[in-house]
């Protein structure tokens, strides 16, 4: 029987792509001992507003920490939470179906301020964005399988390897640095996730954008937003 895993580093509210990578593996792993980088995705996304496309973005203690793992990576400031939900009530809050997520939604950001840990607060949100859509797949950290290896293939080998998987799916700027043949060698065969071809959907304020966070279509399509997902049809 074959397990098909993918492994990349937890976002914050990611976009719809990442989630349609969750939905097709049976297994997808947190790679959260990885080092963490500024001005990326890790504790930062979009969302549309009138003004424009904002970041939202969770402050974190990373000053002359240039080494620190993104699972040791902490906030340093709890208020971002109620101004993170204020921005999404302001901004969503006319939305199609923003109503029917409004109350669960608000619980979660109030747990979160009392969560000090970047890592925990991504994977409570991608969670109940996983319940939302209805994806049934495992989720697990790569902190958990104990794997040590300095070359980037050999370590994502390891970790499809530990986790008993023999079909790897990988984003696609992977293409640029994996030794394909490592893991040939090994038996794990490797696929790339294409993003292309996704479908617009009624979206707020002016001309559409794919690159946001998916909440957006979730305030804006509801129960329907699989449709609009490459891993549901």
């Amino acid at each position: 029987m074959t397990k098909k895993v993918a492994i990349l580093q937890s976002n914050y509210i990611p976009w719809k792509g990442y989630f349609d990578i969750i939905n097709m593996v049976d297994e997808f792993i947190l790679f959260d001992d990885m080092q963490y980088t500024k001005r990326d995705w890790r504790n930062r996304n979009i969302i549309k507003t009138a003004a424009g496309l904002k970041w939202l973005t969770i402050p974190v203690d990373s000053k002359g920490k240039y080494t620190q793992r993104i699972c040791d990576t902490k906030t340093s400031d709890p208020s971002w939470t109620e101004k993170h939900w204020n921005t999404l009530v302001h901004n969503y809050s006319k939305a199609a179906y923003f109503e029917n997520y409004e109350t669960q939604l608000k619980e979660l950001y109030t747990r979160c301020a009392d969560e000090p840990f970047l890592s925990k607060i991504n994977y409570e949100f991608i969670k109940f964005i996983c319940d939302i859509l209805n994806i049934p797949t495992r989720i697990s950290w790569s902190m958990d399988y104990g794997v040590d290896e300095s070359d980037s293939t050999l370590r994502l080998l390891r970790l499809c390897q530990e986790a008993g998987a023999d079909h790897y799916l990988s984003g696609p700027a992977a293409k640029a640095y994996l030794d394909e043949s490592i893991f040939e060698q090994q038996g794990v065969t490797i696929s790339y996730m294409d993003y292309s071809g996704y479908k617009e959907y009624p979206q707020l304020f002016g001309s559409f954008e794919h690159g946001v966070t998916i909440l957006d279509l979730i305030f804006n399509t509801g129960s329907m937003a699989t449709q609009y997902m490459r891993s549901f049809t």
